[in-house]
């Protein structure tokens, strides 16, 4: 097991790693039932917490066999094995959704997520034992990973057994999340890992376009259950249809900037900018649920108010675009999605659920679906104009060089 150069021509993802992906799938689905069931139910706030929790645990799973993977996909049959290990966590990981989101109740999850930690330090010990250019860095991953492990499971037992008490299972919860995220900044400062940057991007945009799926797979579970109830209404068109429109923004946005470049010059940027991808993929998930809820309250009444509905909208989009923006920045010399757009038009997004009790959140998800496709069509605008002024600024230049 040797590091992958960083500079390999035409890297992209193997069909192991979407495979991998492919578990996940079920895991978001799950989370996402789950956060919408608590949104309908009235208990928003109450679920919030579990949802962040459990997809913490998705993400940072699926992050570091990703960025493991760049550096080390040998793809061979030891490779192989121990990846579908880490598979067969994610499965386990996603049958305990339900109970820690509904119950508080996190030994599946934990026991899931061991599963994968096992395998991923499996891993980490043969790239130290096979790549001794970079053994250190790999054996500080495997004995970080594994401290940290063991102080989840601990966790759990304690809270299992009564000792640790109700009020302290937060704050631990994001002191060991606070560790998880300091073990690849403490094991790269021997010696950084090989990881391809045009690969990173295309796993995370990958990873983005699983999770606007889970979206329309949540909207579809609102559709069916709204049909169940009764007749189709306008607002129940003007909801999935606005939903749809939304999703289709959100890609659009995303893919607007070519990040593998940006990461390539700008490497010592990488933590900021994966780390920031958590808010944006659970925002990405949270909207999921918020729609699903929304297209659900069309064809009968939900527990919950058209206020809470709408913000259950507003607020995931919102946060996507301001965090879609600053990761972006991250790695780009200028941004094409420009902030003072980007804060235009999240201060009017925030704003329209406000309506909600007159206007009905039919109306609500339509006009944040048009917001963010005035975005779009502004930033593609914006876009143009950079480059006929870049090639404004090019011409002096060639007309120069045929003259001499």
């Amino acid at each position: 097991m040797s590091a992958r150069p960083i500079d390999e021509p035409h890297r992209v993802a193997s069909q192991l790693e979407l495979l991998f992906d492919l578990t996940f799938v079920v895991a978001v689905a799950a989370v996402t039932a789950q956060l919408a069931h608590s949104i309908a139910d009235g208990h928003a706030l109450a679920g919030l917490v579990p949802f962040l929790q459990v997809f913490f645990a998705i993400w940072w799973a699926w992050m570091n066999f990703t960025w493991f993977a760049s550096s080390y996909d040998t793809d061979d049959v030891a490779y192989r094995l121990l990846t579908m290990v880490q598979m067969g966590g994610v499965l386990v990981l996603a049958v305990g959704v339900p109970a820690a989101v509904g119950h508080s109740d996190f030994g599946i999850v934990t026991l899931g997520y061991l599963i994968m930690r096992i395998g991923l330090v499996a891993q980490w010990l043969r790239a130290g034992l096979e790549d001794r250019a970079s053994r250190r860095t790999a054996l500080r991953y495997a004995a970080g990973i594994s401290i940290v492990q063991v102080a989840w499971v601990l966790r759990h037992f304690l809270a299992e057994t009564g000792i640790l008490p109700s009020s302290a299972q937060v704050p631990l919860f994001a002191c060991l999340v606070v560790l998880e995220l300091a073990v690849p900044r403490w094991a790269e400062r021997v010696r950084t890992t090989n990881w391809h940057p045009h690969h990173i991007a295309e796993r995370y945009g990958l990873f983005t376009i699983i999770l606007l799926g889970e979206s329309v797979l949540a909207a579809s579970r609102g559709v069916e259950a709204a049909l169940e109830a009764g007749e189709i209404s306008s607002p129940f068109v003007v909801i999935s249809v606005s939903g749809l429109v939304l999703l289709f923004a959100h890609w659009w946005l995303y893919f607007l900037v070519e990040a593998g470049e940006g990461l390539s010059a700008r490497r010592h940027r990488s933590y900021l900018w994966g780390y920031g991808h958590y808010g944006l993929f659970a925002a990405l998930a949270a909207l999921g649920a918020g729609l699903e809820v929304a297209v659900e309250q069309s064809g009968h009444g939900v527990e919950t108010s058209p206020l809470a509905i709408g913000y259950a909208v507003a607020i995931p989009v919102g946060l996507y675009l301001t965090l879609l923006w600053a990761v972006h920045a991250l790695v780009v010399e200028e941004s094409v999605i420009r902030l003072v757009a980007v804060l235009g038009c999240v201060t009017g997004i925030l704003l329209l659920p406000l309506a909600s009790p007159w206007i009905g959140v039919a109306a609500v998800v339509a006009a944040i679906a048009a917001i963010c496709v005035l975005l779009v069509v502004v930033t593609i605008a914006t876009k143009a104009d950079g480059a006929r002024a870049g090639m404004r600024r090019q011409a002096p230049v060639l007309e120069s060089s045929g003259e001499s």
